[in-house]
């Protein structure tokens, strides 16, 4: 290199690097709050926490998780919304939720209010207790057919309670009472004490009981297999039926929009670094049979549109929501 490029890149370094340095200008003063509106042990809070050190140690601050279930997620959402919007309480969830609670009449706030963080992808995942007589989902579907089979799930817009309506779609036919609980955690423990036949929680979820030899997989909702670790290759749920609706599930941090834009732009910039290349991250995903994508903004909200599109029109199809999705720019799937 000639001095004259030498010195055009030194120029050019001195503009970029104040750039970055005022994308990390944030750094709270006393720890953040991060809101998970689901019980403990569940996908969300589960992942979470791991997100929550990643972040601490970017920041030198401690982000701290606060457990407020009810009202399947609206009801922590609703706090962190209902907080001063300083930057200092985060929530956390699925992007699925979170778009869909205007079209429930649960909150009033809508998808492009929030700054999305996503990290990763959730399939849910049919199982049931290890000593069931469903040895395959075809098995369990002429259950379901032939009369009323109990389902555990965490509530109304949860994953579960997605995927069964998603499989109603197509089997108008099937059966089933549906036991709510206040997290997916809960939910799995449900079938794997017998209080239920089947789940239909995230991987993520049941991915422990599965390795503990506690629950059987049956299928995967989805159109490609699944390849859970300590077990082997769950089938997708394809195989059995056509049609049924899936999409990735992405959970994340969301921060509302309003938000100083210093926060914005650390976060932004802490996401892109060091979540995005977080080993701990690409490990935990691996492990939890979980699909690693680290965006935000404008890419984040498009990698959600699709499985938000599938619930929120699937609770107004079914009667469960009273607003059309397509008065919150929710285009039908």
């Amino acid at each position: 290199m000639n001095f004259t490029s030498r010195i055009a890149s030194l120029a050019l370094a001195a503009l970029v690097v104040p750039a970055v340095a005022s994308a990390q200008e944030w750094k709270p003063s006393e720890p953040v709050t991060i809101i998970v509106p689901w019980s403990a042990g569940g996908s969300t809070d589960t992942v979470t926490r791991v997100v929550a050190g990643e972040l601490s140690e970017a920041f030198g601050q401690n982000f701290v998780i606060v457990n407020q279930p009810g009202a399947s997620g609206s009801t922590g959402t609703r706090a962190v919304w209902d907080a001063p919007h300083d930057g200092m309480t985060f929530a956390a969830g699925a992007a699925a939720d979170l778009g869909a609670y205007p079209v429930l009449g649960s909150l009033d706030v809508t998808l492009d209010q929030w700054r999305l963080y996503l990290h990763v992808a959730n399939p849910s995942m049919i199982s049931v207790r290890t000593d069931s007589e469903f040895q395959d989902f075809g098995q369990l579907l002429e259950a379901l057919k032939a009369g009323e089979v109990t389902v555990s799930s965490a509530g109304l817009t949860s994953a579960g309670a997605i995927a069964l309506q998603a499989i109603e779609a197509v089997e108008p036919d099937i059966k089933y009472r549906q036991i709510v609980y206040e997290g997916g955690n809960p939910a799995v423990i449900a079938t794997v004490a017998g209080e239920t036949q089947f789940t239909t929680q995230t991987a993520t979820e049941q991915v422990d009981m599965v390795r503990a030899g506690r629950l059987r997989p049956l299928a995967v909702v989805a159109d490609q297999p699944l390849e859970l670790e300590g077990f082997g290759t769950v089938p997708p749920i394809t195989d059995w039926i056509e049609g049924v609706a899936s999409a990735p599930n992405y959970f994340g941090i969301f921060i509302p929009a309003d938000a100083p834009q210093e926060v914005l732009d650390s976060m932004d910039a802490v996401w892109a670094d060091k979540i995005a290349n977080s080993e701990v991250m690409k490990k935990f995903a691996a492990e939890r049979g979980a699909l690693f994508n680290a965006t935000s903004g404008e890419a984040a909200a498009k990698a959600a549109m699709p499985m938000l599109s599938i619930n929120a029109w699937q609770q107004f199809d079914s009667g469960a929501a009273p607003n059309d999705p397509s008065q919150f720019d929710i285009p039908k799937p």
